[in-house]
C-alpha cells in the first residue's frame, strides 16, 4: 500500500494546515505528515522497516546522554518548507516547553534517521532531506533498502540551504560511524535484506 495525500486549499496558511493536520481523525496505525505542504497519510511500516530502525535505535541508545531521547512518532516542524515531518528516528535533548504535545521544533534535533519504504522513496530521498536540512538539523542517516545501486545506508551532514551533505556511504552489510557527539558505529550488517 502507497501513501495517500489528502486533498486541500493550496492556499492555506501553514498554520491552517497545522490545525487541520492536529483537529482530524486519521487512520489508526498511520503515519500522517506535511510534506512540501501537503497532508501524506501513509501506511504502518513494513516489518523489515521495523528491525532496521529498531537496530539503529538499540545502537542509539547506548551513545545518548542521559538528557536525550529517540523518539519515534513525534513530528517536526519545518514551518519554511510546509513540513510536519515524523522521521523514523528522531534524537533531540528532552525539553519540557514544547509547542505542543505532538511535534517540536525542528532545531531541538541533533539526528534524524529514514528507513526507506518503497511506496514513498521519493519523500524520504527528496523532500525530507530538504527540509531537515532546510531547518539545520546537523545530522541524516538514511537506510534505503531500495536504493538503484542496492542497499544502502548514507550519512548526511553539514546543511546548507536546502541540502545535507553526504558525509560516508556503505553497503548493507558494512559500519558506519556517526561522529561526535554519537561517536557510535552502526553495523548495518544487522539489517535484513528486502
Amino acid at each position: 500500500m502507497s501513501a495517500l495525500t489528502v486533498s486541500q486549499d493550496p492556499e492555506q496558511s501553514w498554520d491552517d494546515l497545522v490545525r487541520f493536520w492536529e483537529e482530524r481523525e486519521w487512520p489508526e496505525g498511520s503515519k500522517v505528515e506535511i510534506i512540501e505542504g501537503i497532508v501524506t497519510v501513509s501506511p504502518a511500516p513494513a516489518y523489515r522497516h521495523n528491525v532496521i530502525a529498531a537496530r539503529i535505535q538499540r545502537r542509539l541508545y547506548s551513545a545518548i546522554p542521559e538528557d536525550w531521547e529517540i523518539f519515534q512518532t513525534l513530528a517536526i516542524a519545518v514551518p519554511s518548507r510546509l513540513g510536519m515531518l515524523i522521521p523514523d528516528l528522531m534524537v533531540a535533548p528532552v525539553h519540557d516547553h514544547t509547542e505542543s504535545e505532538t511535534r517540536i521544533p525542528a532545531g531541538l534535533a541533533e539526528l534524524v534517521v529514514e528507513v526507506t519504504s518503497k511506496s514513498n522513496a521519493r519523500h524520504d530521498r527528496v523532500s525530507k532531506p530538504a527540509a531537515y536540512a532546510a531547518a539545520g538539523i546537523p545530522l541524516y542517516l538514511s537506510a534505503d533498502a531500495w536504493a538503484t545501486d542496492g542497499p544502502t545506508v548514507t550519512l548526511y551532514g553539514e546543511p546548507k540551504d536546502d541540502v545535507h551533505r553526504p558525509l560516508k556511504s556503505v553497503k548493507f552489510g558494512e559500519p558506519i560511524e556517526l561522529p561526535q557527539p554519537f561517536d557510535l558505529i552502526i553495523d548495518a550488517a544487522e539489517f535484513p535484506e528486502v
